[in-house]
């Protein structure tokens, strides 16, 4: 067909070619564009129809909660075998058949079918016309030789080289010295190598960490970061159900481990440890004197310790602080990440009745005596520590055995002989008799009841991250001097006690019913009893529009304190009892987690049920946060900051899902301005005079409204005075006409001539 064509256009005159395309060309139209008009939707009832064929729930779904009477739980059954064919009628068999009144004919089925366009191929083509190739060429204009020496030769340029060459060699001089391009204005701080400039405040995602086999459905109750090893961060995974579904599934929740999985940036996709639990842990902390012991604190209430000494070297591999090259006769490590079992747990009977909210160790300068009084620790370590839990208690532990040398060496010594799982014996003096030694009771003031703790603050409690120190001793390597035996230490003699009086023991509490407590856990005597027992709250606010899970001190202003709970947050100072100094507005969504910056002292971090993060910078807004920016798709569960090196900062944010997200806070979120502190205290102080002028002002108001209401009283009892002598003068008068009446009827009825 192809040939058949050209060959008939070859024998067709030109003429006619070229009239059959200007006829074509007249036929074909101009293409005039058009904007479109929008114009209202108008219902044909289409909208109706899909209406009706949608299924519609007609009732409402009603919900059963079913369970065992309590008195039936635990109760003793006697399970025996039996032979079933033994007994006649023993057994029946239900065999399957076909039921035939669940057989269907379809009569009348629905079908939708649609109506397409056919499948056409078209193709259209651009003109496109002929390249060329343009180009130019120029020459430089020059003076001829002649003129060049004339010029160079003349008066005239020997005069202006010899009056600028001092100007030219200092010229030179200072360019040699120092750079006069540079721009003052750009260099007023020191330049960081960070991500985005100094102009970016966004938080960027360095890495994400996820386990899909121990922590699949799972959310993140806890982060903590290793205080010596930068690159290693903790997580601690809880399942996610209610207390009545925890109960009911208790059996299956057996068959999968509680853990604490750690993670390297080293590697992630595997944990590089994971820490066996006796149940879900809701808190941890590391250990300040050792980063190798962790304690934790679990749902049902006892208090857990591990020691990870064994497979520090492991650790400080991975986390790329050594630079030691490996042996060719060291073993290889096995792929799979070591599961350490716990050496030591509280006595489930003397532990919390409630699930462990909050974990604090005591700092190594003082130590808690059994009245609460602080005495002098002469051990040169964190020997204590305090936990808290919804049960209304606040506990405080020691980890220094209170029986005699002698019965703790035999107690070992049989340990060490049932020990097959490898468990180091560090704490197995406490291991199932550990028990409190001081319980703070959070008794209500004015009422019956008692407060139910989520969170504490303590005062002097041993902080993680000394911002000051971190910054300035990062260069410096940390080394453990030696190992500190735990069994050998013994609680201080109460014959010689030095009590310390320099040491605050009033701390914050925020409870699960939105309630602000400040209270001191000294014990006092009973005046009826005289057995010692919980002082009463000195302030105690409710607040907050829901529990308070956030009780967090600043690092660097230590009487400030920052509360988040509900649907709102707080920032108290100590000392202060009117009310908090910063109130935020009702948000839209409830906040879930909150941490003050390492490194700056206006700014903090909370977290949102939408999977957003809030970045509060006080120096540039206090009624809302400075930005927002979405991290995950799920609930944030835990916030926790950390200053890796001077210059790279991270913010570790975990979900509901169970991930890790570690993000890279930007320059300008972690470089502190110039007097930034000494301006967010001036800040403070502020608010804390305009909170007195509000309180004289509302102080005022109320005197002045007892007056204006005793002068109305007064007003008010003259007036009715007033009113009480008018009424009686008018009733005498009306007796007075009354007995009038009264003698002229008689008069005239002759009543009273005839009575006389």
């Amino acid at each position: 067909m192809k040939g058949k064509l050209k060959a008939k256009n070859g024998h067709r005159p030109p003429d006619a070619m070229s009239e059959e395309m200007e006829e074509v060309e007249e036929r074909i139209e101009e293409y005039i564009p058009r904007a479109r008009v929008l114009q209202p939707w108008v219902s044909l009832g289409s909208e109706l129809e899909m209406e009706e064929e949608t299924v519609k729930p007609r009732h409402t779904k009603i919900k059963f909660l079913i369970s065992r009477i309590h008195r039936e739980f635990g109760s003793r059954v006697t399970f025996g075998d039996h032979n079933a064919s033994a007994v006649k009628d023993c057994y029946m068999e239900c065999v399957s058949y076909q039921d035939k009144r669940f057989i269907v004919s379809y009569k009348e089925r629905d079908v939708g079918i649609q109506e397409t366009p056919n499948l056409q191929d078209q193709c259209t083509q651009t003109k496109w016309t002929f390249p060329r190739n343009a180009f130019t060429q120029y020459e430089s204009r020059q003076f001829p030789e002649e003129e060049i020496k004339v010029c160079l030769s003349s008066e005239n340029l020997r005069q202006f080289l010899h009056s600028v060459s001092l100007r030219l060699e200092l010229a030179l001089q200072q360019n040699e010295i120092m750079n006069v391009f540079l721009d003052d204005w750009k260099v007023l701080s020191d330049d960081d190598n960070v991500f985005g400039g100094k102009n970016n405040s966004h938080l960027k995602e360095f890495q994400t960490f996820t386990e899909h086999r121990f922590c699949k459905e799972k959310t993140i109750s806890c982060i903590r970061w290793h205080p010596s090893l930068p690159g290693l961060v903790a997580v601690s995974v809880t399942e996610r159900l209610p207390f009545e579904e925890r109960v009911n599934a208790s059996s299956r929740l057996l068959l999968k481990p509680a853990l604490i999985v750690i993670w390297s940036f080293a590697d992630p996709i595997q944990p590089q440890m994971m820490l066996l639990c006796p149940d879900d842990i809701h808190c941890f902390q590391f250990y300040p004197s050792d980063p190798n012991i962790i304690a934790g604190g679990c749902v049902n209430g006892q208090v857990v310790l591990w020691d990870i000494s064994a497979y520090q070297e492991k650790l400080v591999a991975k986390s790329g602080t050594t630079s030691a090259p490996k042996s060719v006769l060291e073993p290889k490590m096995s792929a799979e990440p070591p599961l350490v079992r716990y050496c030591a747990v509280s006595s489930i009977e003397l532990s919390h009745k409630d699930i462990v909210t909050d974990i604090h160790w005591l700092a190594d300068n003082f130590e808690v005596s059994r009245n609460g009084f602080p005495m002098e620790n002469r051990s040169g370590c964190c020997v204590q520590l305090a936990t808290s839990s919804p049960d209304c208690s606040v506990l405080f532990w020691d980890l220094r055995s209170h029986r005699p040398h002698g019965q703790t060496d035999k107690k070992m010594e049989q340990s060490q002989l049932g020990n097959p799982q490898g468990v180091p014996d560090t704490f197995r003096h406490l291991d199932l008799v550990w028990k409190p030694l001081v319980k703070v009771t959070m008794s209500r003031i004015g009422a019956s009841g008692e407060y139910s703790p989520m969170k504490v603050s303590l005062s002097d409690e041993h902080f993680h991250s000394r911002t000051i120190e971190k910054l300035q001793n990062q260069t410096k390597e940390q080394k453990l001097e030696g190992r500190i035996d735990y069994t050998k230490l013994r609680a201080s003699s109460a014959k010689n006690p030095k009590m310390l009086d320099d040491v605050n023991t009033k701390f914050f509490a925020g409870t699960e019913d939105g309630e602000v407590v400040y209270m001191d856990w000294k014990m006092e005597k009973d005046g009826d009893t005289g057995k010692l027992i919980s002082s009463k709250p000195y302030q105690a606010l409710a607040l907050h529009d829901g529990g308070v899970h956030t009780v967090h001190r600043s690092p660097f202003i230590k009487d400030i304190l920052l509360t988040v709970g509900g649907w709102s947050l707080m920032i108290w100072r100590e000392g202060v009892t009117s009310g908090p100094i910063l109130q935020s507005c009702c948000m839209r969504w409830r906040y879930t987690a909150a941490h003050w910056s390492p490194s700056r002292a206006g700014l903090f971090f909370v977290g949102r049920e939408d999977g957003n993060v809030d970045t509060w910078d006080l120096l540039e807004k206090t009624h809302e946060p400075s930005q927002t920016q979405n991290i995950s798709a799920s609930m944030i569960t835990s916030i926790k900051p950390w200053i890796v090196f001077t210059k790279q900062h991270f913010l570790a944010v975990g979900d509901d899902q169970g991930t890790l997200h570690v993000l890279e806070i930007p320059w300008s979120l972690h470089h502190a301005s110039a007097n930034e502190l000494l301006t967010v205290q001036h800040y403070f102080d502020r608010e804390v005079k305009h909170l007195e002028y509000a309180e004289q002002r509302r102080e005022r108001r109320k005197a002045r409204k007892r007056e204006t209401d005793k002068e109305k009283d007064i007003q008010t009892d003259e007036a009715a005075q007033t009113l009480m002598l008018e009424t009686m003068e008018e009733i005498a008068r009306e007796y007075g006409d009354f007995l009038q009446t009264e003698q002229s009827v008689m008069t005239e009825l002759g009543l009273v001539g005839a009575q006389v």
